[in-house]
């Protein structure tokens, strides 16, 4: 503070020997006349700036099309403005409800104002300043048709102050009326379409001048962002709400009455489907749209003239679309299960090769525009696999025996309480059956749940779901959320969140998250972003191999599928997941080779259930069908076996061994460096729950001194010993 004191008297000091020196009135003087010659300059420079003939508009918009194309750079999948589809219509032509509506949303005062609001513009500065997002318009009616319909080339830094002088002079030379018909018949409402008139014949099949007020408020609530407000893209709720937001603003205007308000707000509106032809890979353009706009902003996207490569295969995608769209008509006769969805991720790069988010875009009786790759649904058992890395991370092996017996496991409840009511939890399998001591490759491979409730105990839920996130998978939360239901899929994930965490087994624990985008380039050929790889190891490689090792093992699953099933690839290495939720609303399946991974969910977009029926009946054969054509595309590259860790020095539970958890070498055999034969080793010390044998932190440390202070040990060792004395067993 006294710092500032003294720099303040310095100032005033020098303050003071100016004014001494040349006078107040010079010193003014000189002012007043940088300020005359700077606004004369600003002047004339201002007076430079012309209207230009608004019959180039649309060859410019044209010539800056934004094109979208497939990884070749050759297939275009969709061009933003492939043509400008403009039909201008008469300012009486236009429906008073399309006019009313624009005005209440966009404009209040537009027959007011002479071209800018100062204090609208000073708001949104202010705002700006304080948020420092720099999102807020401010922009007249007036301004928005010299910044779309004038200045759309325009990108200097100067840009703002022409179209603020440009506004007022286009307020001089044209009318109210003649202004706002130039907006209504210029606006972009999404894709080529241009004007009130095409987007209403596009949307609702008749003229701009015979809309209902509930269609005119969708027409005004469309050009704030077309692309992302679009009927046919996947914030269709957006829309809807934005569309309210236009009948309360018109009804507070006092332009519709009360009841029309409640009468337009309750009317469903149907939008006729889309071109079929204006499009290609829909749900994954829409994919790629959202994901430009963020990053380029709206603007850009509709009228910058990018040049998109993306990362789709086209001709796989198309056989992805094929298949998706027959065997969900297959499903809905067979199992009720109305939609199906695929994607497939090179898990090399990340880059996304298919994505289909429904049996059909534009089929809007499941609402088909819809993407199901991307919504949050449960994946039943086809989270297994990133429990039992961890438990392998842990120190668990493969070879590891856990008891698939009726089992509680709420501490809260009586070990011999086989329910799983009130607060109580003791799940079963899909069969219905019990196998008694099961390796965890064979739970794995089979899917059986009371081992796998218990490997996630032992490997530990929060670290299953940390792994599950660095893996790729974002959306599990808290593991307060789930406890011990988390193994049996009761999070909820996206498709293309677990195809893309799968990819890490495929590359031998290798994270490369998952992407659209190979190259963007601007209209003069600049790249503004290409795919730039970069690979984090997330699991250790051994880890990873021990899974596809298990997903691989067509001897372990053959109890469950058959030798001969729907999953099995003679000569070829593919690993398989399947999964199906307690309430059969969906049916996964995720299977990978070194090189790519395939996901593929089938289900009722609704939450409908489907038929009770495992996921290897509803899912599997539409995935085969894919994979069929997948597997003549990619390498036949075989998984990597993981080391194999037989030997003495590891605990006979953690190779395979359940008679007992102490084991003595038989005479002429006493070297415990040589090669394991189970044939040479003698078990004593009785059957029990691996947690008699192991510290579930430390499975490859001491036997437990007391075991009993496991809290989940009670139980188990109850089940455990109920089914040896079932088997006669001591």
């Amino acid at each position: 503070m006294l710092r500032m004191k003294k720099r303040g008297k310095k100032f005033f000091s020098s303050f003071k020997t100016l004014l001494g020196k040349h006078g107040l009135r010079n010193i003014l003087l000189f002012l007043f006349s940088c300020g005359v010659i700077i606004t004369s300059f600003l002047i004339i420079w201002v007076s430079t700036f012309k209207i230009p003939s608004l019959d180039t508009i649309e060859a410019r918009k044209v010539s800056q099309s934004t094109k979208i194309y497939d990884n070749t750079g050759k297939i275009l999948l969709f061009d933003v403005f492939n043509k400008a589809r403009r039909t201008l219509v008469p300012f009486d032509q236009i429906s008073p409800y399309i006019k009313e509506a624009t005005i209440s949303i966009e404009d209040k005062s537009f027959y007011s104002h002479s071209g800018v609001k100062p204090s609208s513009i000073l708001r949104a500065i202010l705002i700006d300043i304080l948020t420092l997002n720099f999102t807020q318009g401010g922009s007249t009616i007036t301004q928005q048709v010299v910044k779309k319909s004038i200045l759309v080339d325009d990108k200097t830094p100067a840009r703002k102050l022409k179209e603020l002088v440009l506004a007022l002079k286009l307020e001089k030379v044209l009318t109210k009326d003649q202004i706002l018909s130039m907006y209504l018949n210029e606006n972009p409402y999404g894709g080529s379409l241009y004007g009130v008139e095409e987007a209403s014949q596009e949307f609702f099949g008749k003229p701009a001048k015979d809309v209902t007020i509930a269609e005119a408020a969708y027409l005004a609530a469309l050009p704030q962002a077309p692309s992302y407000f679009s009927p046919y893209g996947t914030h269709r709720k957006d829309l809807d709400n934005r569309k309210n937001i236009v009948l309360r603003e018109m009804r507070n205007d006092k332009k519709i009455t009360e009841e029309e308000y409640q009468s337009a707000k309750k009317e469903v509106v149907q939008f006729l489907p889309k071109n079929l032809n204006s499009i290609k890979a829909p749900h994954f353009v829409m994919f790629i749209k959202d994901y430009l706009e963020k990053k380029y902003g709206v603007d850009v996207i509709e009228q910058g003239g990018l040049k998109v490569i993306t990362t789709l295969n086209y001709p796989l995608q198309a056989k992805a679309e094929e298949v998706a769209k027959k065997y969900a008509e297959i499903n809905t006769k067979s199992f009720n299960g109305t939609n199906d969805a695929f994607v497939a991720i090179d898990p090399k790069t990340g880059g996304i090769l298919t994505m289909v988010g429904s049996r059909d875009y534009f089929d809007k009786i499941i609402d088909g525009n819809f993407n199901v790759t991307t919504a949050h649904r449960q994946p039943g058992s086809t989270f297994k696999p990133f429990v039992y890395a961890e438990a392998f991370i842990k120190g668990y092996t493969p070879e590891t025996v856990l008891f698939d017996v009726p089992t509680q496991f709420s501490t809260n409840c009586a070990p011999d309480n086989e329910t799983s009511a009130n607060g109580c939890y003791s799940p079963g399998n899909y069969d219905d059956k019990f196998r008694g001591p099961m390796t965890l490759r064979n739970a794995l491979a089979q899917s059986i749940n009371v081992p796998s409730v218990k490997a996630l105990y032992l490997a530990g839920v929060n670290d299953s779901i940390n792994l599950a996130e660095n893996m790729g998978i974002g959306s599990l939360g808290s593991a307060s959320t789930y406890g011990l239901t988390l193994v049996l899929g009761g999070g909820e994930v996206s498709l293309l969140d677990m195809t893309s965490a799968y990819g890490v087994f495929a590359d031998e624990g290798i994270r490369n998250p998952y992407t659209g985008i190979l190259i963007v380039e601007d209209k003069n050929g600049k790249t503004l972003e290409e795919l730039n790889l970069q690979p984090k190891q997330v699991m250790d490689a051994e880890v990873a191999r021990k899974i596809s090792d298990i997903l691989n093992d067509n001897v372990a699953r053959t109890p469950l599928y058959g030798a001969n099933s729907s999953i099995y690839f003679p000569g070829h290495d593919v690993a398989v997941k399947t999964g199906t939720t307690n309430n059969y609303k969906d049916a996964w399946i995720i299977g990978y080779t070194p090189n790519i991974v395939v996901g593929t969910w089938a289900g009722n977009n609704n939450n409908a259930p489907m038929a009770k029926k495992v996921s290897g009946l509803i899912v599997a054969p539409m995935w085969r069908a894919f994979m069929d054509e997948v597997i003549k595309t990619i390498p036949n590259e075989p998984f990597i076996k993981p080391q194999s860790e037989d030997s003495y020095n590891l605990k006979p539970v953690l190779r395979g061994k359940w008679q007992g958890g102490i084991s003595s070498i038989s005479e002429g055999l006493q070297d415990p460096n040589a090669l394991y034969d189970s044939s040479q080793e003698i078990f004593t010390g009785g059957v029990h729950s691996i947690l008699y044998w192991v510290n579930k932190n430390d499975p490859r440390g001491p036997v437990p001194t007391n075991p009993e202070n496991d809290p989940q040990f009670k139980n188990w060792e109850y089940s455990v010993v109920k089914w040896a004395q079932s088997q006669g067993i001591q």
